[in-house]
């Protein structure tokens, strides 16, 4: 792979378009999210690169569109929405992930009954009880990217059509249970699915504690504080969980345009104790 170059906005979407160089593409792709470039030249370039047919990984799958998907919902342009729900239909698996994480992140209404529709199959066909049915051959991954799906339905409040939602919190894959759990908290309210997330602080494995972990932080369920405060886990990640909280909190007393309630100056108190 060719060096990486520094870039400007200019040259970064020059490569990205009139390179055949697919190192300095790539990295284009990725710079151009990593610095949320909402420049509609850029905008338009990392759509175009959707449809990219050259840069083919041994899997099959496409890297360069993997990233220009993930960059897209950075650059919070709502003209990405509709070819990213055509990422949907993506035969690689991980652009189909980073299509549905970058929707969420768009916050578009449109995207959720495509999302939507990527469940139905699994919850029709009993694909949740067999789990040798949603297995792809020789990948490492199931069927579909059911975290990534389940976490854009809740981050879009994709109340609609919870039927479609409740059966993942059965889900044998632990990572795919937490996204069910957390959607369920968003779209309802009901603390019973926050106080499942806090149950798994408890789990012996260090990676699912960290999933839970950020899971609590994304719906900001101040309940879990404590919890999160004393979990067997790194700091730096419990104070990301946290920061979540406290964004959380710090929104609802400016919607009831009052000063720091006691919900908030407890997170940051305990923030204080994890420095």
């Amino acid at each position: 792979m060719t060096q990486a170059p520094d870039l400007t906005v200019e040259s970064a979407i020059v490569n990205l378009t009139q390179t055949e160089d697919l190192g300095l593409r790539y990295y284009a792709a990725w710079w151009l999210g990593k610095f949320r470039v909402n420049d509609a030249q850029a905008v338009e370039a990392l759509i175009n690169v959707l449809e990219d047919t050259k840069d083919i990984a041994p899997d099959g799958g496409f890297p360069l569109r993997r990233n220009a998907a993930k960059a897209l919902g950075k650059l919070g342009d709502e003209s990405a929405v509709m070819p990213l729900i055509k990422c949907l239909e993506c035969e690689d698996y991980y652009v189909r992930e980073s299509a549905a994480q970058s929707l969420e992140m768009l916050g578009d209404k449109r995207a959720i009954a495509p999302l939507q529709n990527l469940l139905k199959k699994a919850v029709s066909e009993g694909a949740l009880t067999d789990y040798a049915i949603d297995t792809v051959p020789e990948k490492p991954h199931l069927y579909q990217p059911y975290e990534a799906i389940l976490e854009a339905l809740g981050g879009l409040e994709a109340k609609n059509d919870l039927s479609l939602v409740k059966p993942f919190l059965k889900h044998p894959f632990p990572k795919v249970k937490y996204a069910a759990q957390r959607a369920m908290y968003q779209l309802t309210g009901d603390k019973s699915y926050g106080e499942m997330l806090v149950e798994a602080l408890k789990g012996k494995e260090l990676q699912l504690r960290r999933s839970a972990l950020m899971d609590l932080g994304a719906i900001g369920y101040v309940d879990s504080a404590s919890a999160i405060a004393s979990v067997y886990a790194e700091n730096s990640l419990k104070l990301i969980a946290m920061k979540g909280l406290l964004e959380h909190q710090v929104k609802i007393d400016q919607q009831n345009q009052q000063e720091l309630s006691d919900d908030t100056m407890m997170v940051m108190n305990l923030m204080d104790s994890l420095l």
